[in-house]
């Protein structure tokens, strides 16, 4: 059969937004759309095509049945029997759409994204490993993050759901991970080969100058041209460890100021207030900006100008990233594509996969020290210094993380799972 006939379902909770997980699916669904691929969507949420989507919103991990469940199945060592009947009446419940999504689409191939990696949602995971042993429909696994390296799973009422279905071991499943110490965790805990795909960016295509809608980020926020603008670029979540970057804008002086990117997410609202306290402790400006740097650029919802992320890469001057635990770091891939300079912890995978291969950045590991505040002011007093940082991580970027590295990896893992 011809590759352009093929048709590939795409299913996450969430398939929109700013998250690492959407952003990834997008970049694959793009390069398999360009090899001639027809890709639909099945989530919670989507920014997709109407169309090409088939919104459930029991798969979304917000739902408030599934926020209702995983409160009794989390932090605790006992599950009561309404919860057990309730996750099998959704598991039913979504598998029914699951097999009503493929019919729809007459898909040949299903992505998950993280759906059978992270229990978010039990009730989807425990859907799809029944669908994928009913059908046997050749599936990619996408895995972005695992149970056991979030705190938060550790305890839990769920052992039995989670060695089924996060992740499942059967025949017709390809699984990829996005580091090497995932490959070797999930062949240790469930004896499954993996393949490794690491995240990427379009370096072949450089990103777009500022433009006069960019420039205006600046005094929108009302930071001025003499202010440092340092960009935490990421969700405000504990273990992105955001005191730190708070603690570096303040040792770097009184003309800068942190702007962070992104909302709270999935894990509640008290790690921000935390951050907004400590941030009033230490006397620093931090700005949350997640309501107006989004996706797409535009008016907030109370008629202020929107931006995108990549404008706010563009008015950085430096990029702060201390987080602990990171699955692959795509804020650490944005950077470098943006040529920006960055500060960041060098956490376990950056140091087994990533910083072996070249990139010069300022790292540290369990604190900011002097030697990590006087390296950051000289790059940012020294445009020079910070221009040869950027364009050598540029080429280590394009050598190493950009779409024609993925397109070739899709190549070879289509052939495995549709012989095409």
């Amino acid at each position: 059969m011809n590759a352009r006939c093929r048709q590939i379902g795409f299913v996450a909770t969430r398939l929109a937004g700013m998250d690492g997980v959407s952003l990834e699916a997008a970049k694959w669904s793009n390069i398999l759309t360009d090899l001639g691929y027809e890709c639909f969507y099945f989530a919670g949420e989507s920014d997709w095509p109407e169309e090409r989507r088939y919104l459930v919103p029991e798969a979304h991990f917000a739902h408030p049945e599934i926020v209702a469940l995983n409160a009794d199945i989390f932090d605790n060592h006992t599950r009561s029997s309404s919860t057990s009947g309730k996750i099998q009446s959704l598991r039913y419940h979504l598998k029914k759409h699951l097999h009503r999504f493929i019919r729809t689409f007459k898909l040949d191939l299903l992505v998950i994204e993280n759906a059978l990696s992270l229990p978010m949602n039990i009730p989807l995971g425990l859907a799809l490993t029944e669908l994928i042993a009913e059908t046997a429909i050749p599936t990619i696994a996408h895995h972005h993050d695992f149970f056991w390296e979030r705190k938060r799973f550790s305890v839990n009422a769920a052992a039995d759901y989670l060695r089924a279905a996060f992740p499942p071991t059967l025949p017709s499943i390809h699984h990829v991970v996005i580091n090497s110490f995932a490959g070797c965790q999930l062949a240790l805990r469930t004896g499954a080969s993996s393949k490794l795909i690491p995240n990427v960016m379009d370096f072949e295509t450089p990103a777009a100058e500022a433009d006069p809608y960019t420039q205006r980020l600046r005094p929108e926020l009302g930071i001025s041209p003499d202010d440092c603008l340092l960009l935490q670029p990421t969700r405000i979540v504990p273990r992105k460890r955001i005191e730190h970057a708070i603690e570096l804008t303040r040792r770097l002086g009184s003309n800068c100021v942190l702007v962070i990117s992104h909302s709270g997410g999935d894990e509640g609202m008290a790690y921000e207030a935390y951050l907004r306290e400590y941030a009033a402790l230490l006397g620093v400006r931090v700005l949350f900006a997640a309501d107006c740097i989004g996706h797409f650029r535009g008016r907030t919802a109370d008629g202020r100008p929107a931006f995108t992320l990549a404008d706010a890469y563009s008015q950085a001057d430096l990029v702060t990233y201390p987080s602990t635990v990171e699955g692959f770091g795509n804020a650490f891939l944005e950077t470098i594509y943006y040529r920006r300079p960055i500060v960041m912890s060098t956490y376990e995978i950056f140091q087994t996969d990533i910083q072996p291969k070249g990139f010069k950045v300022i790292g540290f590991d369990d604190f900011i020290d002097e030697d990590t505040v006087r390296h950051a002011r000289a790059v940012l007093d020294d445009p020079s210094l910070a221009t040869e940082m950027v364009e050598h991580n540029y080429e280590l970027g394009r050598r190493y993380y950009s779409y024609r590295t993925l397109r070739n990896h899709l190549v070879s893992l289509m052939s495995e799972c549709l012989g095409a």
